[in-house]
């Protein structure tokens, strides 16, 4: 197998393939046919090899089934959230430059809302649901690579839109790559159900509980919002494998213990955590409550997800993101006098490029293949690796990537904002958005925050929006972020304390 759409054809057609987002089944032939159909009505509706083809979705069947049509086709799938705004999903258009957006309004009112303002219309339906797509834009498409497993079959973009949008391009080989190892790693068989309540959008769902899942004839159950009383459920029904951030886990533990009541899991047999540090004590509690390890991980867009993790193999106690998976290289570089240095990479998993960004790409890609992941990290001398910081301004909100620059520029934009700067600060299980903004008077927080609304898909929208008369600054007149959270440590402390 080269490509995506053979994964579920190497399995028997009886086996349950997906649980729908509204508890519909579907065995691997089933699917079959669906990616049959998709795959034939979105070329009959001008969609072609090497056209860009947005999907504005949440999980869902439906979603799984254009991912593989995409690829029976040979065009890019770029799946988006929708809970994204007008505004960051026609930046997106732009920059993929799409041959036109398909949606799941099955799975998500916002998927149906963004639908009917971009005039879509149903050309086909599933058993899962409604193919309901835009016209045909005008578009050129790629060159198709005449070896199908160096064929793009994915555009992952790592940011929204205000800012410049880096689009991932990821080929056929990267993602079979990571299945392979998400499948590997969890011992997954046709006997597993394996929960995707992460995003699909979000490269870690889509590599490990989607692909991975299929690629060893698992079942993968589809959710398209996080509730602790379906994911209770499926776990009562049987579920074997659930990956997700620390602040599912917390909310499932308070959940429970709100009830005073354990698990009801009687086939849950692996748990993993990803998108944001692991606590000591908030892994050995939570690994008490369930009576089971908590699997920890490291990866990126730009490896097309997991490139060091702990396996069922080689458990840990520490809080580690383990070691290497088989077949990534890794290097620690600049290291300092603690052995701290920046994370680099190199694997079969590892981007093609940033779309439409060489310079961007040739900064990412040292010329030996190795990929600056911009983290900064340690390894110990049994292997594992630690993730201490990073070196870019990213902050980790409930296991999204938030980029500072694209809110500040939101920020900005509003009339009564003269400046803004946004930074992250690290609370229990997660990081927070901090946003300093020197403004007009009479501006309030809540003002600033139903402006974002409007603008920003809600992961991004700061948790706090302090005023400011100035910043720190350098010489240059540069802002001195690092300074920000000590400068204003007031400031801080009476939101804190408003918000308790």
């Amino acid at each position: 197998m080269q490509m995506l759409h053979e994964l579920p054809r190497a399995h028997d057609p009886k086996l349950n393939a997906i649980v729908d987002h509204d508890g519909a089944r579907f065995s691997y032939g089933e699917l079959i046919e669906m990616i049959d159909t998709m795959a034939a009505t979105l070329s009959a509706h001008g969609l072609r090899p090497g056209d860009r083809l947005m999907l504005v979705c949440e999980n869902c069947a439906t979603y799984a089934v254009a991912v593989l049509a995409a690829s029976q086709i040979g065009a890019w799938v770029s799946p988006i959230n929708a809970r994204q705004s007008a505004e960051e999903l026609e930046a997106l258009k732009t920059h993929s430059g799409a041959r036109m957006m398909i949606f799941t309004p099955e799975a998500s009112k916002q998927a149906a809302d963004h639908a009917a303002r971009l005039e879509a219309s149903e050309i086909g339906a599933l058993p899962c649901g409604t193919i309901l797509a835009t016209p045909a834009y005008q578009a050129l498409p790629e060159i198709v690579d005449p070896r199908p497993s160096a064929r793009i079959a994915v555009l992952m973009y790592t940011t929204g839109t205000t800012s410049a949008p880096k689009g991932v391009m990821l080929s056929q080989a990267n993602l079979m790559f990571a299945a392979k190892t998400a499948a590997d790693i969890r011992a997954l068989s046709p006997q597993d159900e394996v929960i995707a309540v992460l995003p699909g959008t979000h490269i870690f769902c889509l590599a490990a509980p989607f692909l991975g899942t299929i690629r060893n004839g698992g079942t993968v159950h589809f959710m398209s919002r996080f509730s602790p009383d379906a994911v209770l459920k499926a776990f009562e029904d049987g579920a074997t494998v659930f990956p997700a951030v620390p602040q599912m886990f917390a909310a499932l533990t308070k959940h429970l213990n709100d009830q005073g009541a354990r698990p009801i899991a009687p086939r849950l047999r692996y748990i993993s955590s990803g998108g944001a540090p692991l606590d000591p004590e908030f892994k050995a509690n939570t690994e008490a409550f369930f009576g089971l390890p908590l699997h920890n991980g490291y990866g990126l867009t730009e490896t097309t997800s997991g490139v060091v993790g702990t396996t069922v193999k080689a458990l840990r106690e520490d809080v580690s993101v383990g070691t290497p998976f088989p077949g990534v290289e890794i290097e620690i570089a600049d290291k300092d006098e603690t052995g701290i240095g920046e994370l680099l990479i190199r694997a079969p998993n590892v981007m093609q490029g940033y779309y439409h960004n060489e310079e961007a790409t040739r900064a990412a890609i040292r010329e030996d293949g190795y990929f600056r992941s911009g983290d900064l990290a340690r390894q110990d001398s049994d292997g594992a690796v630690h993730i201490v910081g990073r070196l870019k301004e990213l902050i980790i909100r409930s296991g999204f990537n938030v980029y500072p620059p694209e809110i500040e520029a939101m920020l900005t934009k509003h009339a009564a904002i003269h400046q803004a700067a946004v930074v992250g600060r690290t609370v229990a299980g997660n990081e927070e958005i901090l946003a300093f903004c020197i403004s007009e008077p009479g501006l309030s927080e809540q003002d600033v925050k139903d402006y974002l609304h409007n603008h920003l898909v809600g992961y991004k929208i700061p948790q706090h929006v302090l005023f400011v008369e100035s910043f720190p600054t350098a010489a240059s007149g540069k802002i001195l972020k690092r300074h920000l959270i000590t400068e204003f440590a007031h400031l801080l402390d009476d939101t804190t304390t408003a918000s308790a």
